[in-house]
């Protein structure tokens, strides 16, 4: 899920670009309005949180420019508290309204309720709430992950490529879809922050046990599945 920063505060917003990848959100940061505006319109992101005070173009010139064209969720965040304030924000299309200081936990929640809010609805099988493949397990609600019950200790980006690896295990995934799925990035050939995550996975979760579930195919990726 990708998420974008506007503020002109760039001690917060580097904190919130900090704290929301560490929550496993890809995360654009821009610190001026005209710059955010463009972001948000050439971006598709899952949802914005907008500081309402800002050089440029203010939040809410910015949130009256963007409803003219896209409907990705906001999140405004300001230090005006009054009532008048937060009406004015929310009826120039803002889904939520934030005052500063805030608790980092409750912005992380009312993101996630947004993303949730514009996602169609289902009316078919209920998305899981965990994964397997063999002794391996994921729980996407705790994010944890364990094999032969013994957990295993992942970072952020090894549970978000595991559980892409898991979503479509026997599948063949090259290194351009793992790097565009879970970093959220046009893959450059001449990195290799895939090959090293992927042998940072393998030796947390296959070489400590005896079945070997990550395979890499030759010029063609990689491929989660139990082989006999």
């Amino acid at each position: 899920m990708r998420i974008l920063v506007v503020d002109d505060e760039e001690k917060l917003a580097e904190y919130l670009r900090k704290g929301l990848t560490e929550e496993g959100f890809a995360v654009d940061v821009a610190h001026d309005g005209i710059e955010g505006l463009h972001q948000a319109l050439n971006v598709d992101f899952d949802a914005i949180v907008l500081d309402r005070m800002l050089p440029g173009l203010d939040g809410l010139a910015l949130l009256q420019a963007l409803r003219s064209k896209k409907t990705t969720p906001v999140i405004m965040l300001t230090a005006v508290g009054g009532v008048d304030d937060r009406v004015t924000g929310l009826t120039a299309g803002a889904e939520d309204y934030l005052v500063k200081p805030f608790a980092f936990s409750e912005l992380v929640a009312r993101i996630h309720v947004l993303i949730r809010s514009k996602q169609p609805a289902k009316n078919t099988i209920a998305e899981p709430t965990s994964l397997a493949l063999h002794d391996l397990e994921l729980d996407l609600i705790r994010r944890k992950a364990t094999r032969c019950g013994q957990a295993l200790s992942l970072t952020v980006k090894e549970f978000n490529l595991l559980t892409l690896l898991l979503r479509r295990q026997g599948q063949i995934l090259s290194r351009t879809t793992i790097a565009e799925q879970v970093w959220d990035m046009n893959f450059d050939s001449g990195t290799n922050v895939v090959e090293v995550a992927i042998r940072r996975l393998r030796t947390k979760m296959d070489v400590p046990f005896d079945t070997a579930l990550l395979h890499t195919e030759r010029g063609m990726g990689y491929v989660l599945e139990q082989r006999t």
